[in-house]
């Protein structure tokens, strides 16, 4: 006898046509000023030098000037939200020749600002901008970098998400920071993934924002609407175990970071459709770092929200013009509203995980030699229902599934597990979602 297999028409709908808005996403946007954002990024190229060793005394120059006025700025803010932040400083003394650009001891200062949430306190959305500039020379601290694009503009856009999600309440806390020493070797990311661990802190991600003010790039390209989410595959941080399993089970692209930036990349498309959001398969810029990478090291969801054009003639440069082509990372270089496009991308991001349930836990899988897969995962609190995706293993987003209430197992029927990778998230009372989990067990 012959067996048939009916599908539910339901379970083939693609994602986008069932994706919930909340109308304070749009608000959220509409509050974003690039005014602000113009404001902040001059005060802090006009410190002349930002560079991790420089001067901390002087209240016009230096780091130290800056990160005090950056303190000073997250203090107000919190003043105007009746004490809403937690602002504060995390430090660590690196000490010299701990590598060739730490040519003296230094103290790496980074100024954090936390949002607690009204019911997980203890779990983190992070968006993080660096204090720190350079020109040619890492180990030149006293000669003018302004750094007005690399990176003041990711600063201000982490100052200015502040001000405006301040106006709001989150179940998830919001972590707003200015990270120190990432031209000297990420040493501020790295001081605070230890601190966000002796502390337990669990960490949903980071949103790590270096260059997001320029669209012109030094191959001719002008575009002020496409962006770079980098993110790596996989966890450095997995087991032997479980990198044998992914020879057989898969998730080769299916990590905790790339699961935030594909949720990225749902969110910016539903909220903000004008925009372009590239999701880049790659842990950062061909053999090269930024900080979020700490983060990845010890375990921790973390992407870079970047610029899609660079110009590499104002980046790490010594200000001069030779040959006609003027360089430096000058205010001029910088588009305003670029800026504030992507400081409101990272603001809709926060405010929706802040706004999320958790993402279930301990997802299982199985399926093997039959015509369905079957999930299952721990209950989450606050969670009205959730959502079970496939996808073809190709494809770099979710792009089917099915939304179940008052269980926590369910089986796709005329779904081959062979054929898709599966994944399943939380959705809140609110209509708020969670990233998506991956499978992380098998279920014979």
């Amino acid at each position: 006898m012959k067996r048939i297999i009916y599908i539910i028409p339901i379970l083939l709908i693609p994602l986008l046509g069932f994706s919930q808005t909340d109308t304070k996403i749009y608000d959220i946007i509409n509050s974003i000023s690039a005014d602000g954002i113009q404001s902040d990024i001059e005060t802090l190229a006009n410190f002349g030098t930002r560079h991790t060793l420089s001067d901390t005394i002087s209240e016009t120059r230096g780091i130290g000037a800056a990160r005090r006025w950056i303190k000073k700025e997250f203090d107000k803010i919190s003043r105007e939200c009746n004490n809403c932040l937690e602002v504060f400083y995390q430090k660590d003394l690196v000490k010299k020749g701990t590598n060739k650009r730490i040519t003296k001891d230094v103290w790496v200062v980074n100024v954090v600002a936390i949002q607690r949430g009204t019911k997980n306190p203890n779990s983190f959305i992070a968006m993080s901008g660096d204090i720190d500039s350079r020109i040619t020379d890492p180990n030149n601290f006293t000669d003018d970098a302004p750094g007005a694009n690399d990176n003041a503009t990711g600063m201000a856009g982490a100052l200015e998400a502040a001000r405006v999600l301040s106006n709001y309440k989150f179940d998830n806390s919001i972590i707003y920071v200015g990270l120190s020493g990432e031209e000297q070797g990420l040493f501020g990311g790295k001081g605070l993934a230890n601190f966000a661990i002796e502390k337990n802190w669990n960490i949903i991600g980071v949103m790590n924002n270096d260059m997001i003010g320029n669209i012109k790039g030094v191959d001719g390209i002008i575009d002020n609407r496409t962006f770079r989410i980098f993110s790596e595959p996989t966890p450095p941080t997995e087991t032997a175990n479980q990198r044998r399993a992914r020879r057989f089970y898969g998730g080769e692209v299916d990590g905790i970071s790339r699961q935030l930036a594909r949720y990225i990349y749902k969110t910016t498309k539903t909220y903000m459709p004008e925009m372009n959001p590239k999701m880049i398969y790659r842990l950062d810029r061909f053999g090269r770092g930024g900080h979020h990478r700490p983060f990845n090291d010890v375990g921790f969801a973390g992407i870079r929200i970047m610029e899609a054009h660079e110009n590499y003639t104002q980046q790490h440069q010594d200000i001069r013009t030779e040959n006609g082509i003027e360089y430096g990372d000058k205010l001029k270089f910088v588009n305003f509203e670029y800026t504030k496009k992507l400081t409101a991308v990272n603001a809709i991001n926060l405010a929706s995980i802040a706004s999320a349930p958790l993402a279930p836990k301990n997802v299982g899988i199985g399926g093997i030699v039959q015509a369905s897969a079957k999930l299952s995962w721990q209950p989450v609190k606050e969670a009205k229902g959730y959502k079970i995706y496939w996808r073809d293993t190709t494809s770099p987003t979710w792009d089917h599934f099915k939304y179940v209430e008052d269980i926590t197992e369910f089986t796709l029927d005329g779904i081959i597990l062979d054929n898709y990778f599966f994944g399943v998230s939380a959705i809140g009372k609110n209509g708020h979602e969670s990233i998506v989990s991956f499978p992380t067990k098998i279920i014979r």
